[in-house]
């Protein structure tokens, strides 16, 4: 089984083209979906004793979360240190489970796949990607987003420029979505010739 990194700094339209391996019977599997979950599961106590008072009713506050570590490295690198290890272990379970179901490919979604050198468990890596000016206007139309927070966002991503560089593929989705699904396609169509190495070397 072939496994597949896709990332893509934020408003590059990383979700979108998700959804198009999932519309091609492709598993994929979200990183921060899976955060989602464990932020009402299994991080609510360890980040609760980490970060007091930044959970309430049995998950944790996002907002609250957010407020506790802004502004601090230190802060950050203690909760990714409870976050990622219980993320590596939900997306080893997905790949398993994908596996035993006959994929022959499976996508692992995740935002900061390089920073965390997450590209040395994949196959393949697929960088999303978009002109600085429509990421900007897509981010800064979310509701409660501002480009202060934004600027904060990016300071802590790779550079979109260096992302494209370290790509096995790049998806562009400054074009029409039709354009970027035909992109995706033509990169599946190719990876279906190729055997995959990293999920028996890391995940079974």
């Amino acid at each position: 089984m072939l496994v597949i990194g896709l990332t893509g700094s934020i408003g590059m339209g990383k979700s979108t083209i998700a959804e198009r391996f999932r519309q091609l019977g492709i598993p994929v599997c979200d990183a921060d979906a899976l955060v989602h979950q464990l932020y009402e599961g299994a991080a609510v106590a360890p980040i609760e004793a980490a970060f007091p008072d930044t959970t309430s009713n049995g998950r944790v506050d996002r907002v609250k979360l957010g407020q506790a570590v802004l502004g601090d490295p230190q802060g950050l690198k203690r909760l990714e240190a409870i976050v990622h290890p219980l993320v590596h272990a939900a997306e080893r379970e997905f790949l398993q489970k994908a596996a035993e179901q006959g994929a022959s490919m499976a996508v692992l979604d995740i935002p900061l796949l390089f920073e965390t050198g997450g590209d040395k468990r994949v196959d393949v890596t697929i960088v999303v990607s978009a002109p600085p000016e429509v990421q900007r206007k897509r981010v800064l139309e979310r509701p409660g987003m501002t480009p202060a927070k934004l600027d904060a966002v990016l300071a802590r991503q790779m550079p979109d420029s260096e992302k494209r560089r370290r790509a096995d593929f790049v998806v562009d989705t400054g074009v029409s979505i039709e354009e970027s699904y035909a992109q995706v396609d033509a990169i599946v169509e190719e990876l279906r010739k190729r055997g995959g190495r990293a999920y028996q070397q890391f995940w079974s």
